[in-house]
């Protein structure tokens, strides 16, 4: 197989973590026999920094070209500290996943064994747990109309969703419940907006093509206290951009750390592969991060992208590997730091090498 992957570090640690998500797709490719090339562009605060703009035409020109995107993260604290800031990081990527579009988002909350300590949820709670979210992308509040009035007093953001954007999701993830535990949570607020209850009338439509699926509607604040109450619920969890956003951070728990969790942005050509951890500046450049989400990610793009099921599990298996012979990084020590074999970033990637 001849795949071509656009790399783009991005933002505060998103360059050491993609550097290990490429190394590691580079070792698949030489023992499996498969051949991976590679481009790199600039996206964000980098991008904003060389060329005034969170995505530069020639990303996106790159993006538009390759059959997948391995991601590192975006965002910087000026910005943050700065809501007058008319152009943004996080501009850059909500532009990429419109103009690709990208409008399925996949987290999976794959527990290893090995960090059920990790978590701030008690094991009993954990273990078992097995969790894919489909949180749709390119609608919602991110993308509605923005309002502020002339005294700067008063802001608005429009709430916003057309019939075919549920269809299209739901079916997304109805056919990944229909291959899993046939076991589908849709999670709205229908009893209070209006943009909820079309989701849920589109939802109850598509489940009837899916007869072998046991469909369940949940309103979001239930959702957020089942989710660390009773996880093991969950199956396949579908949801609009905005909650999506909050549940699969909080579900990032349920894996010990936010350095664990991979996701997909998916839509009808190229996919987009990212760790959820964001840009983590307050540790950047320090050897610290953890490139095990970065990694993961690849897994998710080989699986997802190119079909080739067995690489991305001996990623996985190489992963669990590493945790079971004690090595960490610092974010999922689980607090025992003298039981753990402490990594830093650099040479946890070269030890899931390894084990490759």
């Amino acid at each position: 197989m001849k795949k071509h992957v656009l790399v783009i570090p991005g933002d505060g640690i998103g360059p050491e973590v993609t550097t290990w998500g490429k190394a590691v797709l580079e070792k698949i490719g030489a023992d499996f026999g498969h051949e991976f090339t590679f481009d790199e562009a600039l996206m964000g605060h980098a991008g904003i920094e060389a060329t005034g703009n969170p995505l530069p035409d020639e990303t996106l020109e790159k993006a538009k070209a390759s059959d997948a995107i391995l991601f590192g993260a975006i965002g910087h604290i000026k910005y943050d500290n700065d809501p007058s800031a008319k152009v943004r990081p996080e501009q850059g990527l909500l532009k990429i996943r419109k103009e690709l579009g990208l409008y399925a988002n996949l987290r999976p909350i794959m527990l290893f064994d090995e960090l059920l300590d990790a978590s701030s949820l008690k094991p009993e709670i954990l273990r078992g747990t097995d969790i894919l979210f489909f949180r749709e992308l390119t609608g919602d509040v991110y993308f509605g109309e923005k309002k502020r009035s002339e005294d700067r007093n008063t802001a608005s953001d429009l709430m916003i969703y057309s019939r075919y954007e549920v269809e299209r999701i739901a079916i997304k993830a109805y056919e990944a419940a229909r291959v899993r535990g046939k076991r589908l949570c849709s999670v709205d607020k229908a009893n209070v907006l209006e943009a909820s209850r079309l989701w849920r009338e589109v939802v109850q439509e598509i489940a009837k093509q899916y007869p072998d699926v046991e469909t369940e509607h949940m309103f979001i604040d239930n959702a957020a206290m089942q989710l660390v109450k009773n996880p093991k619920k969950f199956d396949v969890v579908l949801t609009a951009n905005l909650f999506g956003d909050i549940l699969t951070d909080e579900a990032s728990q349920i894996a010990g750390s936010m350095g664990m969790l991979a996701s997909a942005s998916v839509g009808d050509g190229t996919g987009f592969f990212e760790p959820i951890h964001g840009s983590a500046h307050d540790i950047a450049g320090q050897d610290k991060a953890n490139p095990l989400a970065s990694i993961l990610s690849v897994a998710l793009m080989l699986e997802i992208s190119f079909g080739l099921k067995d690489e991305a599990k001996k990623i996985t298996d190489a992963i669990d590997k590493t945790l079971k012979e004690g090595y960490r990084t610092g974010d999922i020590a689980d607090g025992n730091t003298y039981k753990a074999k402490i990594l830093g970033t650099k040479a946890m990637g070269q030890k899931v090498l390894e084990y490759l």
